[in-house]
């Protein structure tokens, strides 16, 4: 998470809505050698005490959990470059703006029994999205092959201890060069949702 006070002042509920809408992250653990790493997708259970997930067997997280271990779930939001020329004031720098969310707590193995009703939940969140499609389920797969799948993973839950994030979006500029910034990445922007940045910019003057 960047340092800058004016980056971190981001409502704890918004830092929620981020992950749970996003659905997806970095995991990491550390590990004998360095850290090890999964991008998974989770859902946050309704009070915000936990996400769950599940991993492929032969995952190296998996074999560190014979206990439960401190672990980092990294959520990204939108992002974009900024260039200095748009800021309109001398003596400006290059920068990259953007959301993130770091879910901070433990991960530990969820009995094999809970990994149906598991898959089960976060198919079913994913696919409302999609509505009105009809939802896809797990139950369309025949037993054998679903079988087959659920035996080669595992489900894992992360306790969500603590939710730190990052909003930003050029709070330490002047309106007037951070609308410019806004109009730069409206006209010429790169990024992740280079609009989406351009938005949360102007809305963060209004705040």
């Amino acid at each position: 998470m960047h340092p800058n006070p004016a980056f971190r002042q981001t409502p704890g509920d918004q830092r929620l809505k981020l992950a749970r809408d996003r659905g997806f992250g970095v995991l990491s653990v550390n590990g004998a050698d360095g850290p090890l790493i999964s991008h998974v997708p989770f859902i946050v259970n309704e009070g915000a005490e936990f996400a769950d997930m599940h991993l492929v067997r032969s995952n190296p997280i998996v074999r560190q959990l014979k206990d439960p271990v401190p672990a980092v779930i990294a959520v990204s939001g939108p992002d974009a470059y900024i260039s200095p020329d748009w800021y309109g004031t001398e003596d400006q720098v290059p920068t990259w703006n953007y959301v993130a969310v770091h879910l901070r707590g433990e991960l530990s193995l969820r009995p094999q029994e809970d990994l149906r009703a598991h898959l089960d939940e976060l198919a079913a969140y994913f696919e409302a999205r999609l509505l009105p499609k009809p939802p896809w389920s797990n139950d369309k797969m025949t037993p054998d092959a679903l079988g087959r799948m659920m035996r080669m993973i595992v489900p894992v839950r992360f306790r969500i201890d603590a939710v730190d994030g990052t909003w930003k979006l050029g709070q330490n500029k002047g309106e007037t060069a951070r609308n410019g910034a806004a109009d730069g990445l409206e006209g010429a922007g790169f990024g992740q949702d280079p609009q989406a940045i351009a938005r949360l910019m102007r809305e963060a003057g209004d705040a």
